[in-house]
């Protein structure tokens, strides 16, 4: 029996679940999209029953934001029905199933932060597809199934506004950063430890939210880390979301409250300044 799986296991968080978990030398079963496609859904049944797994993380999702807007079904068919298929496989051996989602299943309207019984309203394809995900654990495993929903993920690998932002810094003399969008970046190390801190915990099964404390706005975001480059952030001009339109709506605000998390007794979520100074991001970007 192989005590953790991890679906998606080339991409960013589940690169630093992964390592976190050979560092403490945790077996685990590593599977990438060639090894498992998530739209197969007798494929996932049978893997599951091959390693009889006591945790799984389930890191593979369609993340293209934009792209599920006219491929909807083909992002559903990831994050939604992948997801189920996911969870059915793992409620014969009573296996704890962890499922990352995004603050993307709420519209943005509200002005306090959001908390993890709030109303979900998502404003874009990809938002309804991860609902539709969220919703299946819940449904399949309500004893066993965890929703960890993040926020404006960065790491040291793969595409993200971190490692954006410190490549134009080396190659533009000034950007536009959209100020009107809020939310709170979360650095994918920190989230990784967070969901191992979940499954080895008693926290009942549910939704919680794992960011950053805090909030910025994306200007806010860039300016932080153009001085931690120590480049002038003043080179960052702020404009409004309506000069950088794009095919799928972004919620205007965004933050997640993190009542549920503290009441569990799980470790502090820290500060997003923190951790971005912390993290290894600009020194690999």
């Amino acid at each position: 029996m192989s005590r953790w799986l991890v679906t998606g296991a080339s991409g960013m968080l589940a690169g630093e679940l992964l390592r976190r978990l050979a560092a403490e030398n945790e077996p685990v079963v590593a599977l990438r999209r060639r090894d498992l496609d998530l739209r197969d859904a007798p494929a996932v049944h049978r893997a599951v029953a091959a390693h009889r797994p006591e945790i799984v993380v389930n890191c593979a999702a369609w993340t293209a934001v934009d792209d599920a807007e006219t491929r909807e079904s083909e992002a559903l068919a990831v994050n939604g029905h992948g997801t189920r298929a996911l969870a059915e496989a793992c409620a014969p051996l009573g296996a704890r199933m962890i499922q990352p989602s995004t603050d993307y299943v709420f519209d943005g309207a509200a002005l306090d932060p959001y908390r993890e019984d709030a109303p979900t309203r998502p404003i874009n394809a990809y938002g309804r597809t991860k609902l539709a995900g969220e919703r299946a654990v819940l449904e399949v495993l309500p004893l066993t199934g965890y929703v960890v929903r993040t926020a404006w993920l960065y790491g040291a690998a793969g595409g993200n506004f971190v490692r954006t932002m410190a490549a134009l810094e080396r190659t533009r003399p000034t950007l536009d950063v959209v100020d009107d969008q809020f939310g709170q970046p979360t650095w994918a190390g920190d989230l990784a430890g967070w969901i191992v801190a979940l499954a080895r915990s008693a926290a009942l099964p549910g939704v919680y939210h794992a960011t950053g404390s805090g909030r910025t706005s994306w200007y806010g975001f860039a300016r932080e880390i153009f001085t931690l480059l120590g480049a002038d952030p003043g080179r960052i001009t702020p404009v409004s979301s309506k000069e950088f339109a794009r095919p799928a709506p972004r919620p205007a605000r965004s933050v997640l409250g993190h009542d549920r998390w503290n009441r569990a007794g799980l470790p502090p979520l820290r500060d997003w300044r923190e951790a971005l100074r912390e993290s290894d991001v600009l020194v690999s970007g």
